[in-house]
């Protein structure tokens, strides 16, 4: 295809938390600058010629199928890359324990021979080898569900944070990547941990190098500084982190009251500090580039600290409720006027489909509602959920009016969905989302909601280019 691209069709999205858009009409992308920008959008045009003509270019025509719709591409604002090879695996722990019996020694294996992951291994381990293969899946697997955008967890390793950077972008995926930090003697196994702050500031600078060697523009790939959470790292070493935060412009990304036994972990390392936000606002980590995924047991206060230091948050409804960590108020961090988006939290969360986060934050939040005395006012509806999964997550991942729509100066990343057609037969396509032929746009956007899977994921372009499509 040529730099400019004609899109025609129909267009659903939620520009608002209470307004699902469905609307015919055609997009002018221009990817001469290698973005991806929409540069025209007209929503009068009713066909392909019309589109040619009324944009006066020469462009080919892309047109989802009959029952099918242009869709924003969803932003998964919290996941652990590495843990992709756990999904499901959780037995009936709670976070700490699951940590320690699941995760580090997975994260491990990705760059230490002595992990013990290879206690019973045959062939001489190669924790390398074992990092590619986890992360060309896992990336494979996001687009393929229609995350166009990622801000992912590594592990503390340079070289295979590095291999996580670079797949990223030469897959295309609009991703940010943390190396994780955790040097904390006393909550950190042995086998899993930076030897000192010296350490941790070293190889994360080193890795904030290498995805600026990649992308300088920082466009596609960029680095997120990413203590994994308060308890996992030395008090000095948060001190640091935010200053290198603060003096390199970058985002953050951590963890916050995900689990009330975590939560009183903090207070006993912390016993100075008011608060676990408090924690962190203490060592300059509370910013307007800052993710702090979970926030299920903030106090009122903590909210509005969060509030003040325009600090996002992360909603990860499947892994809270995987883990037993608690209902997040997503209604009540709305009210308070912090921005909220959705994370899969791979592999507490069981799936890699930000559209099944979408499904759980509403189920998730009829439970807070039910719990609040069955007040309905904390439903997530439909609409409402899929804004938290494009626009809700472009305000935090610091991409709001670039990422999440169809405006005009919006850039391409857009994914297209395609929906089933039952026959008389009862024969349909090859997904749960069976569509009979009475229903109206915003039930068959609702059958999708609720029943759609990466199958319904026919295409996804990224700054205007295509980088996965379903054979």
């Amino acid at each position: 295809m040529g730099q400019e691209t004609i899109y025609f069709g129909r267009f659903v999205s939620a520009p608002t938390p209470d307004e699902l858009l469905i609307r015919t009409g055609a997009v002018l992308v221009d990817s001469k600058n290698g973005k991806g920008v929409i540069t025209k959008a007209d929503w009068t045009i009713d066909g392909p010629n019309g589109a040619v003509s009324k944009f006066g270019v020469e462009a080919p025509v892309v047109m989802p199928k009959d029952n099918g719709f242009f869709f924003p591409g969803f932003i998964d604002t919290h996941i652990h890359a590495s843990q992709y090879p756990n999904v499901g695996i959780f037995g009936k722990s709670t976070l700490l324990d699951w940590l320690t019996t699941y995760t580090f020694p997975l994260e491990s294996s990705f760059g230490n021979v002595n992990s013990p992951m290879y206690k019973d291994s045959i062939e001489p381990p190669d924790p390398l080898a074992r990092a590619k293969k986890v992360y060309n899946r896992l990336i494979n697997r996001t687009l393929a569900h229609g995350t166009t955008t990622a801000s992912y967890y590594a592990t503390i390793h340079v070289e295979a944070t590095n291999l996580l950077a670079e797949i990223a972008f030469k897959k295309g995926q609009r991703a940010y990547i943390g190396r994780v930090c955790m040097d904390r003697p006393e909550t950190c196994p042995d086998y899993y941990r930076d030897e000192s702050t010296e350490q941790t500031m070293a190889n994360t600078k080193a890795s904030i190098d290498y995805c600026r060697s990649l992308d300088p523009s920082g466009e596609l790939l960029a680095h997120i500084i990413t203590p994994r959470f308060a308890p996992s790292c030395l008090p000095e070493t948060l001190t640091q982190l935010g200053a290198l935060a603060k003096e390199e412009d970058l985002r953050v990304q951590t963890h916050i009251s995900e689990n009330l036994n975590e939560v009183k972990l903090v207070k006993e390392l912390f016993p100075e500090q008011k608060s676990y936000a408090d924690v962190y606002d203490h060592h300059g980590l509370l910013t307007p580039k800052t993710i702090l995924a979970h926030a299920v047991h903030l106090s009122k206060e903590e909210m509005r600290l969060v509030k003040e230091r325009k600090v996002k948050v992360s909603h990860c409804p499947a892994s809270n409720s995987a883990l037993g960590s608690g209902f997040c108020p997503v209604r009540e961090l709305l009210d308070e006027g912090i921005e909220v988006g959705l994370g899969t939290d791979v592999s507490g969360g069981y799936s890699t489909s930000i559209l099944d986060a979408v499904r759980n934050a509403c189920m998730v939040s009829r439970h807070v509602g039910f719990l609040n005395e069955g007040d309905s006012r904390y439903n997530l509806g439909v609409a409402e959920a899929l804004w938290l999964g494009t626009m809700g997550g472009a305000k935090v991942v610091g991409m709001e009016g670039r990422l999440g729509g169809f405006a005009e100066g919006m850039l391409w990343d857009v994914q297209e969905i395609n929906l089933g057609d039952v026959d008389v037969r009862g024969q349909g396509g090859d997904t749960d989302v069976d569509i009979f032929g009475w229903e109206n746009w915003e039930e068959r956007v609702a059958k999708w909601v609720w029943n759609g899977d990466e199958r319904n994921v026919r295409r996804v372009w990224i700054g205007g280019k295509l980088v996965h499509e379903r054979r």
